[in-house]
């Protein structure tokens, strides 16, 4: 479960941005304000157009960011208060994710692993399963350096997941990817619904929203538009298809 409260992210603006933005304030809120929760076994989906304040609310889930006001939890733990505790329930994946080059991807898992103190036999038999869903096994003995974006990308999946979280974090999971890796990153993300997990992601790929996710928010210039669950985005339509409608809501604005 993920429960956000009141959260709200503000940015010190230097003189040079403020002089980029043309603008005198000395802050930019990049999120205002904003409430929502994630429920275990659903896929919530976050969305918005570049800018809205997607990135910086995911980054405060995973405690990357702290918050300026409001509060979140996950999985009952309350982020600011044991950003340790939560960081050990989450899986986090974004497309600037860091890896080590000089590693083979056998050696950066078993790293992780270590990070959360996975047993061998966990990190064997969870490793057997990522790599088979993945397809990595052809590549798991060769330098991260040497890969292509599509295998550092699955890599990065393997890394999220290998410790089993409760609560899965993907910002842009199939970004820049084709369609083979793509479709596997999906399968993972339904996989992870039908074992109970809670789901957040963002995609700008609206068939991909369309196909998985069960709840959804729309936030643009840090500030939500629309929360509920798909199924009452779709019967409240006043266009013909969900791009359409994701559009004509972020316009309005």
């Amino acid at each position: 479960m993920i429960q956000v409260q009141n959260l709200t992210k503000t940015f010190q603006l230097s003189k040079k941005q403020r002089k980029e933005l043309n603008t005198e304030d000395k802050e930019s809120t990049a999120v205002n304000n904003i409430s929502f929760q994630c429920k275990p076994g659903r896929i919530f989906s976050l969305l918005g157009p570049n800018g809205a304040g997607k990135t910086t609310t995911l980054r405060m889930l995973a405690t990357i960011l702290k918050p300026s006001s409001g509060s979140i939890s996950i999985a009952g733990i309350d982020v600011l208060q044991n950003p340790e505790m939560a960081r050990a329930k989450i899986g986090f994946l974004t497309g600037s994710t860091g890896l080590y080059e000089r590693l083979t991807p056998n050696e950066l898992i078993a790293y992780f692993a270590q990070l959360y103190k996975v047993s061998k036999d966990d990190l064997e038999s969870r490793k057997n399963r990522l790599y088979e869903l993945l397809g990595m096994h052809d590549f798991q003995h060769k330098r991260i350096g040497k890969l292509s974006t599509g295998m550092r990308q699955k890599v990065s999946i393997c890394r999220t997941m290998i410790h089993d979280p409760e609560v899965v974090v993907f910002d842009e999971p199939t970004s820049g990817l084709d369609v083979i890796a793509a479709e596997s990153i999906i399968q993972l993300i339904a996989d992870c619904k039908k074992e109970g997990k809670t789901v957040i992601f963002s995609s700008h790929i609206m068939s991909e929203v369309d196909l998985l996710c069960d709840d959804l928010a729309i936030i643009h210039k840090g500030n939500i538009l629309f929360s509920g669950t798909m199924e009452d985005f779709r019967t409240n339509m006043k266009s013909e298809n969900i791009t359409a409608e994701f559009i004509r809501i972020v316009n309005q604005k």
